[in-house]
């Protein structure tokens, strides 16, 4: 059933046409994905179906008594109501429907004599219920506030959280509510990997509509049926998930090109005849010499719209996974037994990391947990409560997703250009301002637009052009791709890929980790950290399937737990700790290989996932795993030397 459509919308703001008479729908159940550039209408069409601004023309046709719920980017709460109430109020409707059919209930336990159509309401109310899984309201709130992060400012005032607290409180808030269409512009910012999977989880389960804007390309994958693709205010519809939305415009760009060809042959005919002379060119033949004109300006568009379409295509499926040759790499930074807590919460724990030359590091964790943290140190904001942290004669590029960087005061050019002129130097290189800022998307128009009424998206990737404009031995981002579309992501991780220099990033975004990043560094809580070279996404589902493995052996004999040693004073302090830890890697890498092996015997599973990347990542765990027991012998071997 079909519960809104637009029929030949319009929409334009001043000068600038948005959306050029679309048509779009959206059915029952339907989860569709808006994607394109910054500023190519994507929050204006959510605006549109939610009613929150009128279309210049065309038609909007909706079913009666439809509810939408929207999720803004710009979030305001009662000032004097708490994260736990802004929850429970979330909840109205379900409470109505409790009281309802507690008073229904009442009435039949006395033997009252009801008519049918109180047993039908009756039947209504269990349904909506059931529907919501919202039996326990008390349940459902724990549940959500724990799920998203929050039981812990359970009992703050909402309006004093941060930014990204009050994104997963209003997420929170509007997923315990019911509509016929939730209405979502980037619900993925703001959020740690675990908080997105538990989005995806409920978005997926959801029997309503949802309508949603992500640059989030595995959170797309995961929830679309559909993706809706606005460029140059035309409307695209692509069935299936973001890696069937890639293959549709690769075939696209291909009939593009077709068509191409046959114009250009068919313009050599014409222009031919154009060249025969005044008898062929009579007042009669006027219409086929302007068919000719459109035909010679459709041929001199087309090469650049190709030309454009293939350059974007080429970004998003391009895999950076050769990752160059390391030789005669030279040390940037080195750890040793790194510790830093605030307050009585330990963020870091005798951290070991090296970090060398075109080494590409991820920094992965929950929120809180101690990433940022990391990053402030490696910068020498902050210090380290203990340890060692050496620093070789590292140029260090910072980009921080508050962008304080930035002068909003400033226009585009200015910021480029401070000292005049229209030129810069780009890594030694002069360069025309505009000619680097096309690079980031950035029109002719934009140089002399100030930074303070940018978009978001906007000034991240003014931020983005000023850092790759410098060189520098060291990259540091702290959630590069916020706010950013698509299209500029890809460009993003172009540059990063081929930088020639370290890369340390925190980012909660999967797909732009897997791309980028050639090492992860997990922050797993309570100050512990984990380096492992899978990919992130593999990771994770390890991870899943560890969970799953511990809680089926729960019957197993648990293993006996190993006697301490007496503290050896030879063994340095670095050997201690990593000899204390190295029994619960070695056994989590048992886990890992015994998860993998079964893999490889089970039929049904290595079809999914493929029999040689299965063989590939079990070779891997068993390399670390050898590894890792023969340093453990070693130095056990050593501190029974020591004890002698």
């Amino acid at each position: 059933m079909t519960l809104i459509s637009l029929l030949g919308v319009c929409k334009q703001y001043d000068y600038k046409v948005v959306l050029k008479g679309v048509d779009f729908s959206i059915s029952k159940g339907e989860k569709i994905a808006i994607v394109g550039k910054n500023g190519s209408g994507k929050s204006t069409l959510l605006k549109i179906i939610s009613k929150e601004i009128e279309i210049d023309s065309g038609e909007y046709i909706f079913q009666n008594n439809i509810k939408i719920l929207s999720l803004p980017q710009n979030i305001v709460f009662d000032p004097l109501k708490t994260v736990r109430e802004v929850c429970e109020d979330s909840l109205y409707e379900l409470k109505i429907a409790h009281k309802k059919l507690e008073s229904i209930n009442f009435r039949l336990a006395k033997s009252e004599i009801v008519g049918s159509e109180v047993l039908e309401e009756q039947g209504r109310l269990i349904a909506f219920i059931e529907e919501h899984n919202a039996w326990d309201l008390g349940n459902k709130v724990a549940e959500i506030l724990q799920r998203f992060d929050l039981e812990n400012i359970a009992d703050h005032l909402a309006n004093t959280l941060s930014g990204g607290e009050q994104k997963r409180l209003a997420l929170a808030g509007m997923l315990l509510k019911s509509a016929d269409i939730f209405i979502l512009d980037e619900p993925t910012n703001h959020l740690d990997v675990q908080s997105v999977e538990f989005l995806e989880e409920m978005i997926r389960i959801l029997k309503c509509s949802v309508v949603f804007i992500s640059h989030d390309r595995y959170f797309i994958e995961s929830l679309a049926h559909r993706i809706v693709e606005i460029d140059e205010g035309i409307l695209r519809n692509f069935e299936g998930g973001y890696g069937n939305y890639l293959q549709k415009k690769g075939e696209i760009l291909h009939q593009l090109a077709k068509e191409q060809e046959y114009l250009l042959k068919l313009l050599k005919t014409e222009e031919e005849w154009l060249q025969k002379g005044v008898q062929a060119r009579r007042k009669r033949n006027e219409g086929r010499k302007a068919r000719i004109m459109q035909m010679r300006q459709t041929a001199k568009d087309n090469p650049s719209i190709i030309r454009k379409m293939r350059l974007e295509l080429e970004r998003e499926k391009k895999h950076f996974n050769q990752i160059e040759g390391k030789n005669s790499k030279k040390m940037l930074f080195e750890c040793e037994g790194l510790s830093k807590k605030i307050g009585n919460k330990i963020l870091i724990s005798s951290l070991n990391l090296r970090v060398l030359q075109k080494d590409k590091i991820a920094i992965v964790g929950k929120n809180g947990s101690g990433k940022s943290t990391l990053l402030k140190i490696f910068l020498g904001e902050i210090n380290q409560d203990s340890g060692i942290i050496k620093r070789g004669e590292v140029k260090i590029g910072y980009f921080d997703q508050y962008r304080k960087m930035l002068d909003e005061d400033k226009d585009l050019l200015e910021t480029f250009c401070p000292n005049g002129g229209d030129h810069i130097e780009v890594n030694g290189k002069n360069m025309h301002v505009y000619g680097y800022l096309k690079n980031f998307l950035f029109p002719k128009e934009f140089l002399d637009k100030k930074i303070a009424l940018m978009s978001g998206g906007e000034k991240n990737r003014v931020a983005l052009a000023l850092l790759f404009a410098k060189k520098y031995d060291c990259l540091i981002l702290d959630e590069p791709t916020n706010d950013l579309d698509i299209a500029t992501i890809n460009i993003l991780e172009e540059y990063l890929c081929n930088f020639e220099g370290a890369i340390l990033f925190v980012s909660h975004d999967r797909y732009f980790v897997d791309k980028v990043a050639d090492k992860l560094l997990v922050f797993n809580g309570n100050g512990a950290c984990e380096e492992t070279y899978m990919d992130y996404s593999q990771y994770l589902d390890i991870q899943k399937e560890l969970q799953e493995y511990e809680f089926m052996q729960t019957e197993v004999e648990k293993k006996q737990p190993t006697q301490k040693n007496k503290i050896i004073t030879k063994l340095s302090y670095k050997e201690s700790m990593e000899l204390e830890s190295l029994p619960i890697e070695i056994e989590k890498l048992e886990k890992i290989v015994k998860i993998l092996e079964s893999e490889l015997s089970d039929n049904q599973i290595y079809q999914v996932k493929g029999i040689v990347q299965i063989a590939s990542d079990l070779e891997n765990a068993k390399k670390e795993l050898e590894s890792k027991i023969e340093r453990y012998f070693l130095l056990e071997e050593k501190q029974q030397g020591l004890k002698r």
